[in-house]
C-alpha cells in the first residue's frame, strides 16, 4: 500500500506548514534512536524523517498531493514510475534491492530533483547579501579623486548579542531534532539514505536557549550606517568601487556581503572626456585666425592662455599636455585637446566691407606676382 505521510506525522491533509513542523519535531524527539534504541524505533524515526522531507517542503508536498506515492518508497511518482528513466540500472550500487541501502549525502541532489533548485535546507548562517548603490560625482572629482561618505540603511550585526542571536549570558542547547549533528537522515526510494541540513537548527547542531530581545534571535538588525570611502583619481563613468564586508551582515555571525558603489559622472560644459583625454571647442574671430593672437581657455584645473599663430584654419587642434584626466592607479595625466573654430561674421558694416575688399584686392595682386 502507498505510504500516507499525513498519517505518519499525525496531521490532517490540510495542515499548515507550521503544524507539520511541530508534529515532526514532537515525533522526532520521541523516536530518536539515540534516546530510544531498538529496530522498531529506528524504523519509525526514518519513516518520520521521510514524511517530513516531503510534507515539510512546499514543492515536494504539492508533487506528493498531485501524484501520490508508491509502496517501494518513491515519493511523488504514481504507479511505481522510476524518476530516473526506465534505462537506469541500480545493480551497480551496493545494497540496492538487498539488505540495507546505499549511504550517500544526496540532500542537494534530491532537493534539486524535486524543487528545481538548490537544497531547501540550506544552512541559516549563510553569508550576508551584497548591496549595490549608485553615486553621481562631478568630472573634476573623477579627475582628481575625492573622499566621500554616504548614509545607508542595511542589515548589521546586533551589538547586544554580538551577532550570536542569544541573550547575553545565556548558552545553547543541543538540537533535539538532529542530536547536535546538524543533519538528519532519511531513506529515499527504499534504498538511498540521504542527509539534509536540519530544518530546526539550520545545520548548527544547537539551538538558542534564550533569544536576544534586540534582534529576536536573528543576530542581525536593520539600521542606518554612515560609510566613508575614497573615490580614486581617474575613475571612469560606470565603474564600481567594491567595499569588502560593507554589505548586509550574515546570520549567526557569518561574514557580511560586499558593498558596490557604481559611479556616474556628470557632464561638464565644453569638456568631453575620451579615455584619459579631455576635448574642448573654442571659437576665435577670423581676424585672430588671420593675424594670430592669444585667447583664454578653461581647463579642469583653471584657465590658461592659448597662443593662436597667424593663419590658423578652422578645426585646428591644440594640445595642452598634462591637462587631462589622472591615469587610474598610475602617475601622470592625459592631455586636453582644444579644437578652434573660426567665427566668420555674417553681418558687416559698410566700412568693414570696404576694408575686406581692399584686403582681398591686395591679396589678389600679391598672387599675381607669381
Amino acid at each position: 500500500m502507498p505510504k500516507d505521510y499525513y498519517k505518519i506525522l499525525g496531521v490532517a491533509k490540510g495542515a499548515s506548514q507550521e503544524e507539520i513542523k511541530k508534529a515532526f519535531r514532537k515525533l522526532a524527539h520521541q523516536y530518536h534512536p539515540d534516546k530510544n534504541s531498538g529496530e522498531e524505533n529506528s524504523r519509525k524515526f526514518k519513516e518520520i524523517n521521510e514524511a517530513y522531507q516531503i510534507l515539510g517542503n512546499k514543492e515536494r508536498r504539492q508533487q506528493y498531493d498531485q501524484f501520490g506515492t508508491t509502496s517501494d518508497g518513491a515519493q511523488g511518482f504514481a504507479g511505481g514510475q522510476n524518476p530516473f528513466g526506465q534505462g537506469f540500472d541500480f545493480s551497480g550500487f551496493q545494497g540496492f534491492g538487498g539488505q540495507g541501502g546505499v549511504d550517500f549525502d544526496l540532500g542537494d541532489i534530491f532537493s534539486s530533483f524535486f524543487t528545481g533548485g538548490a537544497s531547501s535546507g540550506r544552512s541559516r548562517n549563510s553569508r550576508g547579501s551584497n548591496i549595490e548603490v549608485d553615486l553621481e560625482i562631478s568630472l573634476k572629482e573623477a579627475v582628481f579623486g575625492i573622499s566621500q561618505s554616504l548614509s545607508l540603511r542595511k542589515q548589521i550585526k546586533c551589538q547586544i548579542c554580538k551577532g550570536t542571536g542569544a541573550e547575553k549570558g545565556t548558552s545553547y542547547d543541543t538540537c533535539d531534532t538532529c542530536s547536535g549533528t546538524g543533519k538528519i537522515a532519511t531513506t529515499v526510494m527504499g534504498a538511498f539514505r540521504t542527509q539534509t541540513i536540519c530544518p530546526d537548527c539550520g545545520g548548527q547542531g544547537k539551538q538558542i536557549k534564550n533569544k536576544c530581545g534586540n534582534c529576536a534571535g536573528q543576530g542581525i538588525i536593520t539600521d542606518n550606517v554612515d560609510i566613508k570611502f575614497e573615490i580614486p583619481a581617474g575613475i571612469a563613468d560606470g565603474q564600481s568601487i567594491r567595499l569588502a564586508g560593507q554589505g548586509n551582515a550574515g546570520r549567526n555571525s557569518a561574514s557580511a556581503g560586499d558593498l558596490y558603489i557604481v559611479i556616474h559622472i556628470k557632464e561638464e560644459q565644453n569638456l568631453v572626456r575620451e579615455g584619459d583625454d579631455l576635448f574642448s571647442e573654442y571659437e576665435i574671430p577670423f581676424t585672430m585666425a588671420a593675424l594670430g593672437g592669444e585667447t583664454e581657455v578653461r581647463t579642469i584645473d583653471s584657465k590658461v592662455k592659448l597662443k593662436i599663430p597667424a593663419g590658423t584654419p578652422s578645426g585646428k587642434k591644440f594640445i595642452l599636455r598634462g591637462q587631462g584626466v589622472t591615469h587610474l592607479r598610475s602617475r601622470g595625466r592625459g592631455d586636453q585637446i582644444v579644437i578652434v573654430s573660426v567665427n566668420v561674421p555674417t553681418k558687416l558694416s559698410k566700412k568693414q566691407k570696404e576694408l575686406l575688399k581692399e584686403l582681398d584686392k591686395e591679396l589678389t595682386n600679391k598672387k599675381s606676382w607669381f
